[in-house]
């Protein structure tokens, strides 16, 4: 499934490139104001912080709901209380778009994540120029010099990383590229199953220093306080919060500690 969803977004990018050419849409880039601060943002406090995901669909449970407007839905996060936004563009699967990226940031005053299938400098960049101020680079979908080299460039344009990993191996090579935001995904991208207890394995693993996401799994706020005791800083939650009533979810899952 990664290596499909990967392909796939990959040969989009192509298509964009093909309309709109990488050296306009750096120029795209460096013309955005500067990125907000997503590691002063994302930094270890004393309770939980939650990065809340718009998200309408998933290759393992369909459509999730429709979400008309994005920015109205990101605007009703940061009421309640997420420390950034994530938004899904891959356009296949997760029926997302650069379009909303672009209406979020425009709309809520937090760090905003440009949660796709990153594979190019070509789409580190038309991250930038729309907007995102974090980019979700994903180890088990890249060669480490491949790996490396977004890392860099994401740094470079002011941006932060979410280094997202699944195994022990993928942390080594995570904190090897520098990685300062490393998210742990309970959800296997290959066979799409789920393993919470994956984080409290891993988290020891991760330096003080470093930030430590976890992601997926997150149906109420007992996840998130396993999440929290097993030495979660942030929790990534998607579904649970675009089925129900977002401000009122978030403050339950926030209520934690």
């Amino acid at each position: 499934m990664l290596t499909d969803l990967m392909a796939g977004a990959a040969e989009d990018a192509r298509q964009r490139e093909l309309a709109r050419p990488l050296s306009a849409v750096r120029a795209d880039a460096l013309a955005r104001r500067a990125p907000l601060d997503a590691l002063h943002a994302l930094a270890p406090s004393d309770r939980v912080k939650v990065i809340a995901e718009v998200k309408r669909a998933s290759p393992s449970r369909g459509d999730l709901a429709d979400i008309p407007d994005p920015a109205q839905l990101a605007a009703s996060y940061e009421l309640g209380g997420a420390s950034a936004i994530s938004v899904l563009t891959e356009g296949r699967r997760f029926k997302g778009s650069l379009a909303d990226l672009e209406s979020v940031r425009e709309t809520v005053s937090v760090p905003v994540l440009r949660k796709d299938f990153i594979s190019s400098s070509y789409q580190v960049l038309e991250a930038r120029a729309s907007g995102a101020d974090i980019v979700l680079l994903i180890v088990a979908g890249l060669e480490q010099d491949e790996l490396r080299r977004l890392h860099d460039e994401t740094r470079e344009l002011g941006m932060a990383a979410l280094v997202e990993t699944h195994s022990a191996d993928e942390v080594e090579r995570a904190l090897d590229v520098g990685a300062e935001l490393l998210g742990v995904n309970a959800r296997n991208l290959s066979t799409f199953e789920l393993d919470r207890a994956l984080f409290g394995t891993l988290a020891p693993q991760i330096p003080a220093g470093v930030v430590r996401i976890a992601e997926s799994a997150v149906s109420t706020p007992d996840d998130v306080a396993a999440y929290r005791q097993a030495g979660a800083d942030v929790v990534l939650i998607g579904e649970a919060l675009v089925t129900g009533d977002p401000v009122t979810t978030l403050n339950d899952f926030l209520a934690v500690g």
